[in-house]
């Protein structure tokens, strides 16, 4: 069974993009390859900066959507609470 991630990315404007993959690292390499979210595409490169592993697609489809759904200071502290775990790059 693949262990599902919510990640947050840096985009190179500042904005933070919020998207849930199995392998984080694939998924950044292809934001950053200009084959990712249309939203990251005109944002280049994007930066990992927090990964939460989910128990499920469904966990993480969810928690996505919830922290989407908050303003960019909140996700900002979340940002602030914990990045990205070792290992990943």
């Amino acid at each position: 069974m693949s262990q599902w991630n919510v990640y947050i990315a840096r985009c190179s404007d500042g904005s933070l993009y919020t998207g849930i993959a199995v392998d984080v690292k694939e998924r950044i390499e292809r934001h950053n390859a200009g084959r990712g979210a249309k939203y990251t595409r005109a944002r280049l490169p994007v930066v990992l900066v927090r990964v939460e592993p989910m128990e499920s697609e469904s966990a993480a489809r969810k928690r996505e959507a919830q922290i989407k759904s908050w303003p960019k200071a909140e996700k900002e502290s979340l940002v602030k609470s914990g990045g990205a775990p070792a290992g990943i790059f």
